[in-house]
């Protein structure tokens, strides 16, 4: 909530590992130069929420406000009043990967929520060229198209089509983001996963049927010769490794999520498929766009997807709960 009287806002901030906040912080009443003021409307629950939370995000000092899956609404300027989607990546503008085109991986970017301060409060500046029209969707749904941006974003490094089998390991939000957008390209669609709890939810809220668990037998049959790609959302190099003989001839792994640890391979294995292993880093516009298009034409679950919401300021005393009990949830929304 914000206090018109004195000027401040409710922020949610990761002091240290293990303890979440609620801050009364300035609200913000100007923005610099090319930026714009925008009042959250919602904000998605992240991973990367999770891992601050737990201690085990590589890039983070504390205290942080976390938060970067946003929507919200323009303060001042000819777009006032419109809701808007947030891209949380704030980039140099200058460097050979945003000269080129990829401000996704520039080399001096800076996540809000991760790097800087994110948008887990009332308020926040975002540079203007961050900010993309919602129209059509509500502010819980343009607060969700952040992440399936980077699902969209992985499947669209692939080349993935029509008749391509697709193995997508992590049925987490990111997995099952990665898996809607195989899916809409027309590819047939595999999960795999640790939890069953996971794979339920992949089963029963988005129908997804061909499930696996790690250590499964699937080089038969239909699936003798291998999946054509392999998208990894899980976080671990073991995981990974094990999806390379999983890849057919000619086919591609498809690293979505991160993980700090070595990545080995047989060359010769490697060579004879032609294989590539290709990263996929955050999100372009485009991707923004493309998921936002889904959304409008009803071919992304949004209902499905949104596992509850909460109030921000109730967020410190849910937390932990929400970090026990993530694999029964796909996203939680908060609203400030």
């Amino acid at each position: 909530m914000t206090d018109a009287r004195t000027g401040t806002m409710n922020s949610i901030v990761c002091l240290e590992p293990g303890r979440l906040a609620v801050e009364s912080r300035p609200l913000p009443a100007s923005a610099p130069e090319g930026w714009v003021l925008v009042d959250i409307a919602a904000i998605g629950i992240c991973g990367t929420d999770y891992h601050i939370f737990e201690g085990k995000h590589p890039f983070l000092d504390y205290p942080r406000v976390i938060g970067h899956e946003l929507s919200g609404y323009v303060v001042e300027g000819p777009d006032a009043g419109k809701l808007v989607v947030v891209n949380p990546y704030v980039s140099c503008g200058t460097c050979r990967a945003c000269r080129r085109g990829k401000p996704n991986c520039c080399s001096r970017i800076e996540v809000l929520g991760v790097h800087r301060d994110g948008g887990m409060c009332s308020r926040i500046a975002v540079p203007a060229q961050n900010l993309y029209s919602a129209d059509g969707l509500t502010e819980n749904q343009a607060a969700m198209v952040e992440f399936l941006a980077i699902g969209a974003h992985a499947v669209s490094r692939s080349d993935v089509g029509a008749g391509d089998l697709v193995l997508v390991t992590g049925a987490g939000p990111i997995g099952i983001g990665a898996a809607i957008f195989a899916r809409l390209a027309g590819a047939e669609v595999h999960l795999m996963d640790l939890s069953q709890a996971r794979l339920d939810l992949a089963r029963d809220l988005f129908a997804f049927d061909m499930l696996h668990r790690p250590g499964d037998d699937l080089l038969h049959g239909e699936l003798a010769e291998g999946f054509d790609a392999v998208f990894d959302a899980t976080g671990s190099a073991r995981a990974i490794e094990a999806g390379f003989p999983l890849l057919a001839h000619g086919g591609s792994t498809v690293l979505v999520s991160v993980v700090k640890d070595d990545i080995t391979f047989t060359d010769s294995e490697f060579h004879k498929r032609e294989a590539r292993i290709i990263g996929s880093r955050n999100a372009l516009k485009s991707d923004f766009e493309r998921v936002m298009e889904a959304m409008r034409s009803g071919d992304v679950p949004t209902d499905a997807i949104a596992s509850e919401t909460i109030a921000l300021t109730d967020l410190p005393k849910r937390f932990s709960g929400l970090v026990e009990n993530r694999e029964h949830l796909v996203k939680v929304l908060v609203t400030p």
